[in-house]
């Protein structure tokens, strides 16, 4: 029989148990009726044993803490259901549980003890097994201790604790002190997280760093997302979109490897770049207009191509698209870098990612100086806000200023507000003017390019590479 261990689904039980009725009065207890539940499963080797009482009796005095944090208990032994009744109606100062507050299960066969990995066969009895069993039914945590050696509740009840954090705790981790270990400050180069061994940081942002990592698996460098486990229900979100982003395949959109939370950490493996971001362009000044082209040709085709699988990317700027030593141009983080945010929002680096989610009922996601109007007032990202972002980009390439150069997250919002398209226009050459002008259009439905038109707009644009992969 295979043994139960972490991360595996617990094994299923139906057994006769304890009940609160009155005495005489017996229950069943199946695993299914604690679906949707933590669970805590103690086995113990017998009743009127010596340490049992102590130990069951000290996590039924703690009944209403584990009740407070969503987990239930159940006791499961050998013995028979007639000696748990017996037991259980015996005095405390007899040496019985009375007034216990959860079931106690018979497991007379030793078959769910054995599916456990906790039976002793030469005893016809349970090893001291402890086992956290999340909502869903898998084991989360498992400890199997001597027949002679009990349980502590506040201990049980610090793992639990531990463990609903889904973040990484310490051993001197405590709920009213919570210090979780932040993964990105214990990485540096040669350590190792499931198959990755770090190289070097590739960059560091507010709730992730990448690394340049090298994969022990598949002998290939990866860039590596860690995210920082500030925030798990953002990490969570942030990997649900990873996983959607992952079935883009295009040759201008940077691959997405894996996604993995092993060890308890976040993170994404993504395909490994040599070459410069267009925030490093931008920082030098005004391009080319042959060189723009040959840019935005590439960047509305991967665009594009997640457009047409449904995928909007939401947070498109400079610093998301990099230029390989080749010439090809690859997008990078879809869906992942607007979920990012900020603790003041109203302070915010305009060149930076904001969720203002937090902050009041609309919210707004994305990065300031690459905003839509409708993002600006707190409406979804959606493929024309795409439309615009390109367009603001575009223009910073051509000119080397900002379409919105306020200084922080208000003044930007306001110029976006009162964004004058045909003077954006007429600052850039032909045929850039006609793209401005229609991509930062304000109401969207006035936006009357798809990222499919852009790319035609520049037919002679293609680079070599691309030309040869097509």
């Amino acid at each position: 029989m295979t043994t139960a261990l972490v991360g595996q689904k617990a094994p299923v039980f139906d057994l006769e148990s304890t009940s609160s009725s009155p005495e005489g009065v017996t229950s069943r207890a199946r695993l299914d009726d604690f679906r949707g539940q933590w669970l805590i499963v103690v086995f113990y080797p017998r009743d009127f044993s010596l340490v049992c009482p102590t130990e069951l009796i000290s996590l039924s005095d703690r009944f209403d803490d584990f009740e407070s944090q969503g987990a239930r208990i159940i006791g499961i032994s050998t013995d028979s259901i007639v000696s748990h009744t017996r037991w259980i109606n015996l005095p405390r100062n007899q040496g019985g549980v009375s007034g216990l507050r959860f079931p106690l299960a018979s497991d007379d066969s030793g078959e769910i003890s054995r599916a456990f990995g906790v039976y002793q066969e030469a005893n016809n009895a349970a090893l001291r097994g402890l086992f956290i069993i999340d909502p869903n039914g898998v084991i989360q945590y498992q400890v199997v201790h001597n027949m002679s050696v009990g349980r502590r509740a506040d201990e049980i009840l610090r793992v639990l604790s531990a463990i609903q954090t889904g973040g990484l705790c310490g051993e001197n981790w405590t709920q009213e002190a919570p210090a979780m270990i932040d993964p990105t400050q214990e990485l540096g180069p040669g350590r190792v997280i499931s198959h990755y061994r770090i190289e070097d940081v590739i960059g560091s942002g507010t709730f992730s760093t990448v690394y340049r990592a090298h994969d022990l698996t598949l002998d290939r460098d990866v860039a590596l997302k860690i995210f920082k486990n500030t925030d798990t229900s953002r990490n969570r979100l942030a990997l649900n979109e990873a996983r959607a982003a992952a079935s883009l395949n295009h040759i201008n959109i940077g691959t997405i490897f894996a996604v993995d939370d092993a060890e308890g950490v976040s993170m994404i493996a993504m395909e490994y770049l040599k070459g410069k971001t267009l925030a490093d362009y931008v920082a030098q000044g005004a391009q080319s207009v042959e060189w723009v082209a040959r840019i935005t040709h590439q960047v509305a085709k991967g665009v594009g191509a997640a457009h047409s699988r449904g995928l909007v990317h939401g947070d498109l700027k400079p610093a998301n698209i990099i230029v390989a030593d080749n010439g090809l141009v690859k997008i990078l983080d879809f869906g992942l870098s607007r979920r990012e945010n900020a603790a003041n929002p109203f302070a915010i680096d305009p060149d930076a990612t904001v969720d203002r989610s937090e902050f009041e009922p609309s919210g707004i996601s994305g990065t300031p100086s690459y905003l839509s109007p409708e993002q600006a007032a707190g409406e979804n990202a959606s493929t024309q806000s795409d439309v615009f972002a390109l367009g603001a980009i575009v223009y910073e390439l051509l000119t080397g200023r900002k379409a919105f150069p306020g200084k922080n997250l208000l003044q930007v919002l306001n110029e976006i507000a009162r964004v004058d398209p045909d003077k954006l226009g007429g600052e850039v050459p032909a045929p850039f003017d006609d793209l401005i002008r229609c991509a930062l259009a304000v109401d969207p439905e006035e936006r009357g390019l798809c990222m499919h038109e852009i790319s035609n707009l520049f037919p002679g644009a293609i680079c070599p590479l691309e030309a040869a992969e097509v």
